[in-house]
C-alpha cells in the first residue's frame, strides 16, 4: 500500500536541523528545537509503526517514478519498529545532551549534526533501494565523523581516524558489491534484485559479491576481525555521541545484513557456517577484551562486539526461531547499549572520571539513582525476566536444535564474562568506598538539582523501556514473530514493492 507518511521520521529531523542552523550559536534555543524534533519523531515514528501493524507493508515512490525504475521506500514491521526504536534512543540522548554537553561544543553545532545522524539512520532503515542505503551509510559516516571531532582533543583525532579510515574501507566494499550486483542483474531496487539475482547463472560471482557485503556491513557492525575500530575509537567523543554511537551505529550494520541475506543473498550451507564461525569468535575476542578493562566506556565498548556477536549468530543459523532471537537481541541492545553510555557520561558527571579505580561510593550517596542504574545493568546481562533474557531463549533454542556447540559455548562465555564485568564494575563503581587518595584530588561538589534531573531522565525513561520489554515480553514476541514471518517468506515484500504482477 502507498503512504506518503513513510518519510516523516526522516523529515522531522531534516526540519529541526534545518531551523537549528539557522538558530545557530542560539544553544538554548537549539537544545529546545532538539527535545521536540525528537519528541515528534518518536510520536510519528509510533503512528508509522501502527499503520503497518493494521495495514501491511507500506511503500513509497520517490517522485512517483513506478518501481523498480525510481527510488522506493518501505515500511515494514521490521524497519518501522527499528525507526520507533531509534527515535526513542534519539529523544534520550537529546535530553541528556541538552545539560551533559559544554556548551563549545554545542556552538561548534552539535545539535543539527545530531538530527542529520538519526535522520540517515532512519532512512538506511526505510530505503528500498540498494544504492540508496549506500547514500544513507555516507550520510551517517559523515555525521558521525563530525560529531566525533567536535572540541578537537588530541584522544578524538586519533579514535575519529582509526573509525574513518574503517568506515572508508566498509564503504568501498559495500559499493564494489552494489557495482558488481548491477553488473549482473541491472537492478538496484531490493524487491526487484530478489527476483532478478535468482536468474543469475553464474554462482561463484554470486558468493564474491554476498561476501563484500559481508565485509561492508561486517566492518560497520564490529566483527571479528573487523572489530578493533570500535574500542578505539567509542571511548574518545563525548558521553551523548557515544551513547548514539553505541547504540544505534553497529546495529543499522546489522539491520543490513538482515535485510540483504533475507532477501538478495539467502544464505547456503557454507554462508551459514561462515556466520556461527564470526559470531563466536566476535563473542570471545569481546568477551576477553572486557576482562581487562578498567575504564567504564572501554568496557562497554568490547561488550557491544561481544553481544554483536550474539545478533550474528542467530543470522547465521537463519531460522525463524535464531532470527527471532536476532530481532529481539537487536531491540534490546539499541535501548540498553544508549542507556549504559549515559549511564557512564552521568557517572563522569559525578566523580570527574570514567576510571572505575578512581570511582566509589555512588550507592551510599545516590541509592535510588543506583537501583534504577541497577536495573538497566541486569537487562544487560539478562537477568529473568528482563529483556536481555528472552532473545537468548530463542538463540540458546536453535543452536541446540542445530547442533551449533561451539556457538553454545561462545554464548555460556559471553553471558558470564558480561555478568563478571557488570559485578565488578557495581562493586568498583558502587559499592566500595571512595579512595582517599581521589577525594584528595577532587572534592567531588554535588551537581545542581535541575542539572542533575536532566542526565537521569532520559536514563530513566530508557530504563523504564528496557523493563516493559522485558516484563511484557510476550507483546513483543508477537510483534517479532510476525518481522520474522516477513523475513522467511519475502514474497509479501516484493509484492508490496513491485505489485503483484511480479
Amino acid at each position: 500500500m502507498i503512504d506518503n507518511h513513510i518519510l516523516a521520521p526522516v523529515f522531522i529531523h531534516l526540519f529541526t536541523a534545518i531551523l537549528q542552523l539557522i538558530a545557530w550559536r542560539k544553544t538554548v534555543t537549539q537544545r529546545f528545537m532538539s527535545v521536540i524534533g525528537s519528541l515528534l519523531a518518536v510520536i510519528l515514528s509510533l503512528r508509522l509503526l501502527i499503520r503497518v501493524s493494521e495495514t501491511g507493508i507500506l511503500t513509497l515512490n520517490a517522485s512517483n517514478w513506478e518501481s523498480p525504475f525510481g527510488i522506493v521506500f518501505v515500511a515494514d514491521l521490521l524497519s518501522s519498529s527499528l525507526v520507533l526504536i531509534t527515535s526513542f534512543a534519539g529523544l534520550a540522548v537529546s535530553l541528556f545532551s541538552s545539560t551533559g554537553l559544554n556548551r563549545q561544543r554545542m556552538n561548534y553545532g552539535y545539535f543539527p549534526i545530531f538530527h542529520f545522524l538519526v535522520m540517515g539512520l532512519n532512512g538506511a532503515f526505510l530505503t528500498g533501494d540498494i544504492f540508496n542505503l549506500y547514500v544513507w551509510f555516507e550520510v551517517i559516516i559523515i555525521s558521525s565523523f563530525v560529531l566525533m571531532t567536535l572540541g578537537g582533543r588530541k584522544t578524538q583525532l586519533e579514535g575519529a581516524v582509526k573509525y574513518m579510515a574503517m568506515n572508508i574501507l566498509a564503504s568501498t566494499f559495500f559499493l564494489t558489491g552494489i557495482g558488481i550486483l548491477y553488473g549482473m542483474t541491472g537492478a538496484l531496487n531490493m524487491a526487484d534484485l530478489a527476483i532478478k539475482i535468482k536468474d543469475v547463472q553464474n554462482s561463484p560471482l554470486v558468493g564474491i559479491t554476498a561476501c563484500f557485503f559481508l565485509l561492508g556491513f561486517g566492518i560497520k557492525s564490529a566483527v571479528f576481525p573487523l572489530y578493533y575500530w570500535l574500542p578505539s575509537s567509542y571511548h574518545t567523543p563525548p558521553s551523548a555521541v557515544a551513547a548514539t554511537f553505541g547504540g544505534l551505529l553497529t546495529k543499522v550494520g546489522i539491520y543490513a545484513m538482515i535485510r540483504v541475506f533475507s532477501l538478495i543473498f539467502i544464505p547456503d550451507q557454507f554462508t551459514k557456517d561462515l556466520l556461527v564461525g564470526l559470531a563466536v569468535l566476535t563473542i570471545l575476542t569481546g568477551s576477553f577484551g572486557a576482562l581487562i578493562k578498567t575504564n567504564i566506556r572501554r568496557l562497554f565498548s568490547y561488550l557491544i562486539v561481544c553481544h554483536i556477536g550474539f545478533m550474528i549468530g542467530g543470522i547465521g543459523m537463519f531460522t525463524k526461531v535464531a532470527l527471532m532471537g536476532t530481532v529481539f537481541y537487536l531491540f534490546h541492545d539499541i535501548l540498553v547499549k544508549t542507556n549504559m553510555f549515559l549511564i557512564a557520561g552521568l557517572i563522569g558527571q559525578l566523580r570527574g572520571s570514567m576510571d572505575m579505580k578512581k570511582n566509589g561510593g555512588l550507592y551510599a550517596e545516590y541509592p535510588k539513582l543506583s537501583l534504577l542504574i541497577a536495573i538497566v545493568l541486569f537487562s544487560l546481562v539478562g537477568i529473568p525476566p528482563l529483556s536481555g533474557f528472552w532473545p537468548k531463549i530463542f538463540l540458546f533454542q536453535e543452536a541446540f536444535t542445530q547442533s551449533q556447540y561451539f556457538f553454545i559455548g561462545a554464548l555460556i562465555v559471553g553471558s558470564f564474562v558480561t555478568l563478571y564485568v557488570i559485578a565488578k564494575m557495581w562493586a568498583e563503581v558502587f559499592w566500595k568506598n571512595v579512595p582517599d587518595e581521589v577525594i584528595v584530588e577532587n572534592k567531588f561538589e554535588p551537581l545542581p538539582l535541575v542539572r542533575k534531573i536532566l542526565l537521569v531522565l532520559p536514563i530513566g525513561i530508557l530504563g523504564l523501556a528496557t523493563l516493559y520489554i522485558g516484563l511484557n515480553s510476550e507483546i513483543i514476541i508477537q510483534l517479532v514473530d510476525k518481522i520474522t514471518d516477513q523475513l522467511i517468506d519475502t514474497q509479501p515484500y516484493i509484492e508490496a514493492v513491485l505489485g503483484k504482477r511480479n
